[in-house]
């Protein structure tokens, strides 16, 4: 890490957190046993890819696998609140998650030209831009700027357990606004909504809630974005009406019925891909656009997702649905 990195950082976030985020990354970040949420990470084991691969291949779905994570789609969502802003009735955020750039270029130009062809107000991406989760992201970053020029709108994000908090200048540079325990305020004809986003929970743990949630003064609506939704019920008790996660592919190998094997998440199932509710939060867990460990998948189409915001006059049912 050279010292202008360095001090960009810390201009950009505080001496302290800079220095602390960078301190749990040396002391974590390829361990595959007792960090973060999960005991075991399979990501950070040495043998899983080839372990993996060789499976699939000995089960000759390998190569279907590999056609599919390529088919990237975009998906639908509209979410109903009683307490929307009428200014953002009808607004529009592309949401994109779990990229793995290098893992699979021919995705990553699936959803680059997906992105091009929709009309959204916002981009949001909700972490795991690098393949590996420790080392060099100069290869991921050469794929990210390409899929950047193809979205013409402001972009957000927020890092995951797979992201260096080196990261930022860089992503700042080609213009993705990284929220790292920060709010960003929207507005629209005299009303505004926050964007809250967090870091990442489900490893490095230095998520912060407590934090973005003061920001956002009592009554206004606010959108929450977190690499992982296992942060679920402390979203829903600091006021958050939206959440927009990733993190879990929805398994990515899936059993027929887009059952997963596993989530690599402590949170109920139903929560692992697509629309849910909790008390009055409305989430989204995208399945992703990439692929993680080997770019294989199997009954679990890879994903961004549009999400339409709408206003629901009076009382009513304020639950999300998904297309």
């Amino acid at each position: 890490m050279d010292s202008d990195t360095l001090q960009k950082l810390e201009r950009r976030l505080g001496r302290r957190h800079a220095r602390q985020r960078l301190g749990i990354e040396r002391d974590a970040e390829s361990r595959a046993f007792g960090q973060g949420l999960n005991f075991f990470h399979i990501e950070n084991w040495y043998s899983a890819h080839a372990v993996i691969r060789l499976s699939l291949m000995m089960s000759g779905l390998y190569w279907r696998g590999r056609r599919n994570a390529e088919r990237v789609r975009l998906t639908r969502h509209e979410a109903g609140f009683t307490d929307l802003p009428r200014a953002f009735q009808g607004f529009r955020i592309l949401h994109i998650s779990d990229l793995h750039v290098e893992m699979n270029p021919v995705a990553m130009q699936a959803a680059a030209r997906l992105a091009k062809e929709s009309e959204y107000d916002i981009c949001v991406m909700t972490g795991d831009f690098r393949a590996n989760t420790y080392g060099p992201f100069d290869e991921m970053m050469e794929g990210l700027a390409k899929l950047r020029e193809a979205i013409d709108s402001p972009v957000y994000a927020v890092l995951g357990n797979h992201d260096s908090i080196l990261m930022v200048p860089a992503m700042e540079e080609i213009g993705i606004r990284v929220l790292v325990n920060e709010c960003e305020l929207l507005e629209r004809d005299g009303q505004r909504l926050f964007l809250a986003g967090i870091d990442d929970a489900h490893f490095f743990r230095v998520d912060n809630i407590e934090k973005v949630a003061e920001e956002v003064p009592d009554g206004d609506f606010a959108i929450l974005l977190s690499h992982t939704p296992e942060v679920y019920r402390q979203a829903a008790h600091a006021d958050f009406r939206l959440m927009l996660s990733g993190h879990t592919h929805g398994g990515q190998i899936c059993l027929p019925g887009s059952v997963p094997v596993t989530l690599d998440a402590k949170l109920p199932r139903h929560m692992g891909a697509g629309a849910w509710r909790y008390h009055e939060l409305i989430g989204y867990t995208s399945v992703g656009a990439g692929s993680c460990i080997v770019p294989v998948r199997l009954n679990c189409p890879p994903e961004i997702t549009l999400h339409t915001l709408n206003r629901i006059e009076g009382p009513g049912d304020k639950s999300g649905s998904a297309q």
